[in-house]
């Protein structure tokens, strides 16, 4: 197989590696740049070495789970998943060479793991993080096509979009909501700018990080006072598994018992690891966000 390097850049904001980081959530951090792409077709891989949660999830959804022999430390769905000490934050060449590979995906383009691998031999297949719903299905397609699992991807894609367009057309009439996003106690947040804020806007909800002054920063960090203040109507925590975040340690912060949300019961308890994977599970999540928004608005 040869594949120079096949790199789908997505922008990610770098702040998003100090708010996502805290809470142990999915690939590294990478700052997107311009980069060619060289292919040519030739046989599927037979060892597949991912560094990237979200692409774990991908080639075992399409079925290239037989190929995979090694993941990340951060992999841990599905449970078929081969997870090792291996790190996607600070990769080590020999140890990922380790496993033979003849393929490795992973969600950074820093030129010593890029280039370090490909002067071993081994080809890399950089998978940014999603910036826009229509980059997954872009990542589907593509490892699809890497694998030999093409028609399994295309499928998986269509399936998702049906799924997605049924979640749409329920949303359409129902009154626009707001909502705070957290990622970590510390109250960083997401803008509409984000792939978060994309899903959102989906169904419907815009995040009240936008109202802040946060001088451009996607990720911002907000006061307590702030949020409490602007009065979502859906507190979003993606923060439970890493931080122990839940509706009850919600409504014990100073302040915060009388805010609309808490007082309704829309106060929703995320899986971290759904709501930082930008994989096939973004229907699971978009559907999670579906029902609250409807719950939300009455």
């Amino acid at each position: 197989m040869k594949i120079t390097v096949i790199r789908q850049l997505l922008a990610v904001a770098a702040a998003a590696g100090l708010a996502l980081g805290a809470c142990g959530d999915d690939d590294p951090p990478v700052v997107a740049q311009e980069q060619s792409t060289t292919t040519e077709a030739a046989a599927a891989p037979d060892a597949i070495v991912s560094l990237s949660p979200t692409s774990t999830e991908i080639l075992f959804a399409i079925g290239a789970g037989d190929q995979v022999v090694a993941v990340d430390d951060q992999s841990n769905f599905p449970d078929e998943a081969p997870t090792t000490d291996l790190s996607g934050y600070e990769p080590n060449v020999e140890a990922i060479a380790g496993y033979d590979p003849d393929l490795v995906v992973t969600s950074s383009s820093d030129p010593a793991l890029v280039d370090g691998l490909e002067s071993l031999g081994i080809d890399v297949l950089v998978h940014e993080a999603a910036a826009e719903i229509d980059d997954v299905f872009d990542q589907i397609t593509a490892l699809g096509d890497i694998t030999g699992h093409a028609n399994e991807a295309r499928g998986l894609a269509s399936e998702m979009r049906n799924e997605l367009t049924e979640i749409k057309e329920g949303s359409v009439d129902r009154p626009r909501l707001t909502a705070y996003w957290e990622l970590d106690p510390t109250y960083y947040s997401v803008s509409s700018a984000t792939f978060i804020g994309a899903l959102l806007d989906f169904v419907g909800i815009s995040s009240i990080a936008d109202e802040a002054d946060t001088g451009g920063n996607d990720y911002p960090q907000l006061s307590a006072e702030f949020i409490v203040a602007a009065d979502p109507d859906l507190i979003l925590l993606a923060d439970t598994v890493c931080c122990g975040q839940s509706a009850e340690a919600i409504a014990a912060r100073d302040g915060w018992s009388g805010m609309q949300a808490v007082v309704d019961g829309d106060v929703v308890e995320l899986n971290d690891d759904i709501a930082s994977r930008w994989g096939p599970r973004i229907v699971d999540l978009l559907r999670e966000l579906d029902r609250a928004a409807a719950k939300a608005a009455g």
